[in-house]
């Protein structure tokens, strides 16, 4: 499968190396089982040979003592932890430790269930997952990440080129096969995207040719994927929503001002308003194919009078089949995305 990687993986975080050592860095599981009363004495032996077989050799079973009682028990250093599982065979020749139970048949579960105690630690202890399937401290370091500007033209230029660069200006690695690669042909991006954060631009970019980016966990932190788009796939948005209010965000779209638009195009209306609003703009490619909608071809007309940037925007582009609603990159910087007033789907 590697032979198939484009060399789009990257030098990964410093930050990932460090959390990715410390990590790997080894928990080592221990297991101690005693036997509860009405156990029959082969059950001990039985359990100890299919544990062997699981490969669980850090096992020690024993009548149970005054006190026992189930719970991980944690020793060692940080930096190598050492988790002592106490757990109990019960009637039902069953295992159970503090969370989970085993039958004899599920040695290997078990095994498993070591595995990931000894890489994670307890279960009580673990940070929780936000999205992707990353953890909380994992997504906001990739955010973070992903806030870097693009800092080059991108308008008119290829595609592909522009992922690229975009992923060799990343620390983090992104994996991209060549039959993905493929998808986007020698397509041109017809956005400028300097301005905009690397994370919102690459969402953006890989759009059309139905590509998607996708954050993956792995072993020291995070990288990211391009995917062929599919449904119900938790992908990379372009832009986020965001938490200041509208007019604290972007003051210009509130400005009044005299209009009298006839029979200008949609473009060259949305255009004037996003130089005087300071706002770059992301049109939904998709939508607009996928309905026929064609903006610079599209003529509207707004009769005399005083309002809002942010009203005549809404009044032209309904006029065209289109809508608009403010989005922020991953640093926080506003844009207008303009999608088409009908779904996509």
């Amino acid at each position: 499968m590697q032979s198939h990687l484009i060399a789009v993986c990257f030098c990964l975080f410093s930050w990932l190396a460090v959390a990715g050592a410390q990590a790997l860095a080894a928990g080592r599981a221990e297991l101690e089982v005693y036997t509860e009363e009405r156990v029959p004495i082969t059950a001990q032996h039985e359990w100890l040979r299919e544990l062997s077989q699981a490969g669980i050799s850090s096992v020690r079973i024993r009548a149970r003592h005054a006190g026992d009682e189930l719970g991980i028990a944690t020793r060692g250093t940080s930096g190598a932890p050492v988790y002592v599982v106490t757990g109990a065979i019960v009637p039902g020749n069953e295992l159970i430790v503090p969370g989970a139970r085993f039958r004899l048949t599920e040695a290997r579960r078990l095994a498993r269930w070591l595995d990931e105690l000894a890489e994670q630690g307890p279960p009580s202890q673990r940070e929780g997952k936000a999205a992707f399937g990353l953890k909380a401290s994992q997504l906001e370091r990739l955010h973070e990440e992903l806030a870097r500007p693009v800092g080059f033209s991108t308008k008119d230029v290829g595609r592909r080129e522009v992922v690229e660069r975009i992923a060799r200006s990343l620390r983090v690695a992104v994996a991209m096969d060549a039959g993905v690669a493929g998808a986007m042909g020698g397509d041109k991006v017809p956005a400028e995207l300097s301005d905009l954060s690397c994370g919102t631009a690459l969402a953006y970019v890989l759009r059309a040719p139905g590509l998607c980016l996708v954050p993956r966990p792995t072993a020291g932190g995070a990288e990211l994927a391009v995917v062929r788009s599919q449904p119900n796939l938790e992908i990379w948005p372009i832009g986020w929503e965001p938490e200041k209010s509208l007019p604290e965000l972007a003051p210009g779209l509130y400005e009044f001002l005299n209009v009298n638009v006839q029979n200008v195009t949609v473009t060259t209306v949305l255009d004037a308003i996003s130089q005087r609003a300071k706002l770059p703009v992301l049109i939904d490619q998709n939508a607009l194919a996928r309905h026929g909608i064609e903006p610079d071809k599209a003529a509207v007309n707004l009769p005399q009078s005083r309002t809002t940037y942010s009203l005549a925007l809404r009044k032209v582009l309904f006029q065209g089949g289109l809508k608009f609603e403010v989005r922020v990159d991953e640093a926080g910087k506003p844009f207008l995305w303009v999608s088409s007033v009908k779904p996509l789907d």
